[in-house]
């Protein structure tokens, strides 16, 4: 039984997909078929119901994935810690980031730390932060900045800064005279949207479910300056965070009638072994948000 062949298990079963699995693996789809099969052969037993459509677990395959995921868990631990004790003046970061605080926040905090640790490299992952989150408790990530508003108790947090979601309108709108916008002033109005995995994608459908607005959503996109870009050309409304859209040409951000405020900030998973480059940049964060508060 190979290390490799664990890992292509887990990820197949994580993702369901073979084809996916070996997309983010960045290895060809038959080496992740004939390794599982050889597991299988090895155990005596079928570890995946490959019956329908969507790749499932059998309940052999659900015990031996609790246990896959422990010991490499435990492996991945025990490499950081060996690591460390080399006393290496080098290290890795693994950083997720959703497109807003990647365009906005971020920055900020990187050059700072990269003057301080030069001997560090950070690798930065740009998805939303549903997806990070999910990242973290799979140990996909070391860190995320996101909303952590309503984050799993799985998760360490340190809150950095509370903002509020608003609507952005053409300023030549005549939305844009208002003080503050319900969705229901919306609800005919087009709708440019962050793509699937945000939070604030996430919490803006779901309010319009509970207030039966079916949105007309004529685009979707990460890229902030582009949301931002097609809401001055009057293209339709979107919904970012405060902090994004200040002093923007062509865009009048207003605040929502029933205010949404987030909480953005670090996390990480809870019960795992943080290595020393990892250390440096959570005592980074918390030294900056000291500095802050002394301002």
């Amino acid at each position: 039984m190979e290390l490799r062949q664990l890992e292509y298990f887990q990820m197949a079963s994580r993702l369901r997909n073979i084809t996916r699995a070996a997309e983010r693996l960045r290895v060809s789809q038959p080496n992740i078929t004939v390794a599982i099969k050889k597991l299988e052969a090895e155990l005596g037993i079928q570890l995946f119901d490959r019956s329908q459509k969507q790749l499932s677990l059998t309940p052999e395959g659900a015990v031996f994935l609790n246990r896959v995921e422990l010991a490499l868990r435990n492996i991945q631990d025990a490499v950081l810690e060996v690591n460390d004790y080399k006393q290496l003046q080098k290290g890795t970061i693994k950083i997720g980031i959703p497109p807003m605080m990647g365009a906005y926040l971020f920055p900020r905090i990187f050059s700072s730390f990269q003057r301080q640790y030069s001997h560090l490299d950070i690798f930065m992952h740009e998805e939303g932060s549903m997806s990070i989150r999910e990242q973290l408790e799979q140990d996909d990530l070391d860190f995320g900045i996101i909303i952590i508003s309503g984050a799993s108790n799985h998760l360490q947090l340190l809150p950095m800064s509370k903002n509020q979601v608003v609507c952005c309108v053409p300023e030549n709108s005549p939305l844009a005279k208002k003080k503050s916008i319900s969705l229901q002033d919306i609800a005919e109005t087009n709708v440019i949207m962050l793509k699937e995995g945000s939070f604030l994608r996430q919490t803006i459908l779901s309010k319009m479910k509970t207030e039966n607005i079916t949105p007309n959503i004529v685009l979707e996109s990460n890229q902030v300056i582009t949301l931002k870009g097609l809401v001055a050309n009057g293209v339709g409304v979107a919904f970012l965070l405060d902090m994004v859209v200040e002093d923007t040409p062509g865009v009048k951000a207003i605040p929502l009638s029933d205010p949404i405020f987030v909480d953005v900030g670090l996390a990480w998973k809870k019960d795992r072994y943080i290595s020393k480059a990892a250390q440096s940049f959570i005592d980074f964060c918390k030294d900056l948000l000291k500095q802050k508060h002394e301002v």
